[in-house]
């Protein structure tokens, strides 16, 4: 088989350039995984790697919900469409990501899951700095980072902000819609109550979507996103179960019993509700 003709204009002399690997830090990310099991256990860098990619799509994830929320409140849904539809997909990698895991035997696990000590996922500051965002909020939660005064920080501002949910509801308000005012007018620290005007407003929007498409698009991105954060966690769930059956978790949650709490909650409750309350147009008269 013939060689692919070697072009003269492909820049080889890199000396004191930018390269790919220089753009990218890759000294520091590549150097960035350390297996404690002495000697190496062989699956202790899939375990390491699994954890560290996902911690990088979070970050992203983070990165793509704080813009969404900007373009919400500055009443310009546009934007925050391709964003939300770009979450979805980031949930989408994280959610593939733990069939790779799941290759990880419970007697591999085993001989290394030692060196973890009390270190779990539910201390991840990005995972919950997601929740947040999405208006899973609950105080409690920031007891677990006092050990780092930054990212303690962080997380208090944001529990204490609009999440993009809460940014919805005041544009719907803001564009004459009836949200109620204690919808909007909240402690935004409190987890949110299923709320019946917001039902009301939702149905509205969803039976009358040409007179108000933005609305109507912009609750369509944020299920999109509701949905596939529901997959990923029970994905989690399942492949924790496959390897550690109902071992307690390495942080001190009771495992499997822990996580499946989560299963069924819902960022967006009304959006899901609104699907119930939608009436159905009557059928048309036979012909005869």
């Amino acid at each position: 088989m013939s060689q692919r003709e070697f072009e003269s204009t492909l820049h080889t002399d890199l000396a004191n350039r930018m390269t790919y690997g220089g753009y990218l830090h890759l000294e520091k990310i590549l150097t960035a995984q350390e297996p404690l099991s002495k000697p190496a256990h062989h699956d202790e860098m899939l375990f390491i790697i699994q954890h560290q990619t996902s911690e990088l799509w979070l970050k992203l994830m983070i990165h793509e919900l704080r813009a969404a929320i900007a373009a919400v409140q500055a009443d310009d849904l546009e934007p925050s469409f391709k964003i939300l539809a770009r979450v979805k997909h980031i949930l989408t990698q994280l959610l593939n990501q733990w069939s790779v895991l799941a290759t990880l035997t419970p007697t591999e696990y085993a001989q290394f899951r030692g060196v973890l000590g009390n270190a779990s996922g539910f201390q991840s500051f990005q995972y919950r700095l997601v929740e947040f965002l999405l208006g899973n909020k609950d105080r409690r939660m920031l007891k677990v980072h006092e050990h780092d005064a930054a990212n303690h920080a962080v997380l208090k501002e944001a529990l204490e902000s609009p999440s993009i949910y809460d940014a919805f509801l005041a544009y719907m308000k803001g564009q004459g819609l009836p949200v109620p005012d204690a919808a909007v007018n909240r402690d935004y620290a409190e987890p949110r109550e299923m709320d019946e005007g917001v039902i009301a407003v939702l149905k509205t929007v969803y039976e009358n979507p040409h007179d108000h498409w933005a609305a109507y698009e912009m609750a369509e991105k944020l299920v999109d996103v509701d949905d596939q954060f529901g997959q990923w966690r029970y994905r989690h769930l399942r492949t924790v179960h496959r390897i550690i059956g109902m071992k307690r978790g390495t942080g001190g949650s009771s495992g499997v019993p822990f996580l499946r709490q989560m299963i069924d909650h819902q960022f967006f409750p009304e959006l899901w509700e609104v699907r119930t309350r939608i009436e159905e147009l009557p059928a048309p008269n036979a012909s005869t």
